[in-house]
């Protein structure tokens, strides 16, 4: 799946260390071909337990996990909405990406200086927010022009897409992005139409010091991002980017070891890879062999033929049935042939609803 979730932030926040650290950690390259490692683009593999247990049932030649993309977006400074800085380059990469994962500086540090003179989060989140907001209604105020026209002369869809646009024009003029307007489910289709920057989900990334890493609850700055994410409709987690750095350059043995001096159960950035991968609405599926045990990404809600074509476009144009079952039962079973005899073994069909943790093997003829 060719999404990718992109992370932006003021200068000294932390963007910087923690792109790095996802670049170290990198997935191998020659996993997943065609894939363009460009500088500004970081792909790494995304943490699951289930691979791991299933490559023990199933001692397969090879292990391949699946992959998550994250870019680094240019800078931004205010008045990027009019072209600021990199305000342009800024804003059309902000375009290109599928969700926004946005570092916040939430830790002092006299050594390191900040933008505005102050560490205040919630200003770094509005000086970001606003820019894309204030762009967002230049685009709006753009299209109800147009649309105001047509609506005039009796045109349906032209009146039901203009109430829509002047309720988002009431939002961005009150500083709220579209993540917090509440449309039905039509009505979001029209809003999806308007590839609007502010409908893009969004994962606030905390940056705390080491010293609050374990335990960040009392950290105030930590606090006021959870209180602002919930009304902006988005999620929070909390990393300490420059401990994700070091941890980039161990093997998993000395990882686990210092996660473990350190009080933290996972690492910063595998919460990041995961919490990005369920914001995008993203999804696992397995196959599993002798030859290889995999795990594919797919998009929640897909059916049957459209993830065996994530696969090959053979399967999905020849599908006849899809073999699953799902991890829990495989598992808990011990091998495939114990989880059909104990009748955990499905044969779906063309409409099956993939579900994240299927395991399955596809059939098709070509």
């Amino acid at each position: 799946m060719a999404l990718t979730a992109g992370i932006v932030g003021l200068p000294n926040v932390g963007k910087s260390t923690l792109f790095n650290a996802i670049t170290k950690a990198g997935a191998e390259s020659a996993n997943y071909p065609f894939c363009t490692i460009d500088p500004n683009v970081g792909i790494v593999e995304v943490p699951d337990y289930r691979l791991d247990k299933l490559t023990e049932l199933v001692d397969p030649k090879k292990t391949v996990p699946t992959a998550f993309e994250f870019t680094d977006i240019a800078g931004i400074v205010k008045g990027a909405s009019k072209g600021e800085g990199l305000g342009n380059k800024f804003l059309s990469h902000i375009r290109q990406v599928d969700a926004i994962c946005q570092v916040v500086r939430c830790f002092a540090d006299e050594n390191i200086t900040h933008v505005s003179g102050k560490v205040n989060p919630l200003d770094d989140i509005e000086v970001i927010n606003l820019e894309l907001i204030l762009a967002d209604l230049e685009s709006v105020d753009k299209r109800i022009a147009r649309v105001q026209k047509l609506a005039k002369q009796k045109d349906k869809e032209a009146a039901y897409e203009h109430e829509i646009l002047l309720k988002l024009k009431e939002a961005f003029e009150e500083g709220r992005s579209a993540r917090t307007v509440e449309f039905t489910d039509e009505q979001m289709k029209v809003v999806k139409g308007l590839h609007l920057l502010t409908i893009k989900p969004v994962l606030y990334v905390a940056n705390v010091s080491e010293d609050d890493i374990a335990d960040p609850s009392d950290n105030e700055y930590v606090q006021q991002v959870r209180e602002f994410a919930e009304g902006d409709n988005a999620e929070v987690i909390v990393v300490c980017a420059k401990i994700e750095s070091e941890i980039a350059e161990l093997d998993d043995e000395e990882k686990a070891m210092f996660l473990e001096e350190l009080g933290i159960e996972e690492s910063g950035l595998d919460q990041l890879i995961r919490a990005a991968y369920d914001l995008l609405g993203l999804a696992t599926y397995f196959t599993a062999g002798v030859q290889e045990v995999r795990a594919w990404t797919f998009r929640q809600g897909m059916k049957a033929p459209e993830c065996a074509g994530i696969i090959h476009t053979d399967f999905e144009k020849g599908f006849i049935r899809a073999e699953t079952v799902s991890y829990d039962d495989l598992v808990s079973n011990g091998t495939m042939a114990a989880a059909r005899e104990a009748g955990k073994v499905r044969l779906e069909g063309k409409e099956y609803i993939v579900k994240d943790g299927d395991v399955i093997h596809f059939r098709f003829n070509v």
